[in-house]
């Protein structure tokens, strides 16, 4: 049997590649991928001061914004939009730097920079004033569970259609692949949903966790994720930012995070619940969530058209597809 087996493995080359060249691949991106370090914070100086105070910051503040008819208000605006980590109004004795604490990791490293100044600065954390990795956590565990049901639960349904034989009846029936696609799915966007909702509220009453945004903006990503969720589950856990900060991984990883869905989805979940973000600093997202969606329900419908439904021919509006003579009978 064991003589066997290998042959067998040997001859099916697809699964041998996976064996060996699958947990190299996966050393390598997870090995460059997992990485707590910040390098660099993309910072904003503000104030009467500004242009003298950005001289004077250290390398590790990426200045990106120099403003000096912009005041504290002005500042806020660009971390609540996510546009900068830290925040820095001159103009005042001494200066005050605003922390996004939505970053975690950004903010836990920019805090202790800035403790190394002294006196000389005056620091404010902002959304996460405690630093507490709850309030990182859970919103992107709401992602994390959208992603679990898009891929583990709606395939263990789909594989069941299949094995019992009425995933090919279908084919057969007056409807649409589209429709197929859409109806296998639905249930489970609503149980997602269901689920969302119980997350958030325990994260809530648990973890003390706040709801500064707009509760219909949340709820628009859910649907969105759930269909683009179809991909690698263990990928999105630790490329997406929800527990490597993405601008700690190298070049040639990072951008494999901003192919994932859960990505987004933390984006606008930590952007909403935490900072309060309007919709309209949170298009990004929004918009890349809802082209992968697309693409991937169209390919779902294309492929069940492909494999199922080949060469089905379309029935008149209304009409019945003609009964089909069963096999073998006499």
């Amino acid at each position: 049997m064991i003589v066997k087996e290998f042959r067998e493995l040997v001859r099916d080359r697809r699964t041998l590649g996976m064996l060996i060249v699958l947990p190299l691949l996966l050393l390598v991106i997870f090995g460059y991928a997992a990485n707590f370090y910040v390098s660099s914070l993309k910072t904003a100086v503000v104030g009467p001061q500004a242009a003298q105070t950005a001289k004077m910051l250290p390398s590790f503040f990426d200045v990106t914004v120099t403003e000096p008819a912009d005041t504290q208000a002005d500042a806020e605006t660009l971390l609540r939009d996510n546009k900068v980590d830290v925040a820095f109004v001159t103009g005042q004795t001494p200066v005050l730097a605003l922390v996004d604490g939505s970053n975690l990791f950004a903010a836990q490293s920019a805090v202790a920079a800035l403790n190394k100044v002294g006196d000389q600065v005056k620091t404010q954390v902002l959304y996460n004033p405690g630093l507490k990795t709850s309030w990182v956590m859970v919103p992107a565990i709401i992602g994390l569970i959208l992603t679990f049901i898009g891929t583990i639960v709606t395939s263990i349904g789909m594989v069941r259609e299949r094995e019992a034989g009425t995933l090919e009846q279908l084919a057969v029936m007056p409807i649409r692949p589209s429709r197929v696609i859409l109806g296998k799915i639905a249930p489970y966007f609503l149980v997602a949903a269901v689920d969302m909702i119980i997350v958030t509220v325990l994260g809530i009453l648990l973890f003390s966790v706040p709801f500064n945004g707009d509760v219909f903006a949340f709820s628009q990503t859910a649907g969105q994720a759930i269909q683009t969720a179809f991909f690698f589950l263990l990928p999105q856990i630790l490329l997406s930012g929800m527990i490597f900060p993405l601008d700690a991984m190298a070049a040639g990883v990072r951008w494999i995070g901003y192919l994932l869905p859960l990505t987004y989805f933390t984006m606008i979940s930590q952007g909403i619940m935490l900072r309060g973000a309007p919709i309209a600093s949170l298009w990004l997202p929004f918009v890349v969530l809802t082209v992968m969606a697309v693409v991937v329900f169209t390919g779902a419908t294309l492929r069940f058209r492909r494999d199922l439904a080949p060469g089905r021919p379309a029935s008149p509006a209304g009409e019945e597809p003609a009964e089909t003579e069963t096999v073998g009978t006499a």
